[in-house]
């Protein structure tokens, strides 16, 4: 089967993107939209962009009716966010917290979903997440007809639990995949988990 991407529509284009780009991380983002009243959406285009400056990137699509997403309105109002690392056994909270609530409205008030502190960070993260990057809007970009919004955000701190980290014989931190479980998010309503991590050495 060959598809020449002139024939389809966007919304079919989309649908055999997000069937065939897998697994895709998922960027769980947490944003402060009032005082204390905070959003969080999943957005599974996501990736690492840049280590020197240390950049993540999402991409964010319009709300039904058009509008720019809570979560985006909310980073450009206040120039931070939190992303979290999903693990597979948040793939029923990370579906109920991609609903479309009027702004304003809290998912983390209606999933009870628990907050931490995050030391070093001006925001909290989520309790149970064993990966958390507390972030500063770098830059957004408009791209596209829609447009979508390309958000991209500078790590300034970094939150490992314990559980999933050891150091290693050069005494680095090594994050232990398989313990983190991440949550690979497939196409149509599918999710994933990892397989058992396995190495091989790049050639010199």
């Amino acid at each position: 089967m060959e598809l020449n991407f002139a024939d389809f529509s966007p919304t079919q284009i989309y649908h055999l993107m997000t069937q065939t780009v897998i697994p895709r991380p998922i960027a769980w983002v947490l944003t402060e939209s009032g005082e204390q009243n905070y959003n969080l959406a999943p957005f599974s285009y996501f990736t690492a962009v840049s280590s020197a400056p240390p950049l993540l990137m999402f991409s964010a699509g319009k709300k039904p009716g058009g509008e720019i997403k809570d979560t985006v309105k909310n980073i450009k109002a206040t120039q931070r966010c939190v992303i979290h690392i999903a693990s597979e056994q948040d793939a029923e909270l990370v579906t109920q917290t991609a609903a479309t609530l009027p702004h304003g409205e809290s998912e983390v008030t209606a999933n009870n979903v628990a907050l931490a502190e995050f030391n070093g960070f001006s925001m909290p993260r989520i309790a149970h997440c064993d990966i958390a990057y507390g972030c500063e809007l770098y830059e957004v970009q408009e791209i596209g007809d829609t447009p979508q919004n390309l958000v991209f955000v500078k790590i300034v701190s970094l939150y490992l639990s314990d559980k999933v980290t050891e150091l290693d014989h050069k005494q680095r931190i090594k994050v232990h995949a398989d313990k983190a479980a991440p949550l690979a998010r497939l196409g149509s309503a599918e999710y994933s988990g990892i397989t058992a991590p396995f190495t091989k050495q790049r050639p010199a």
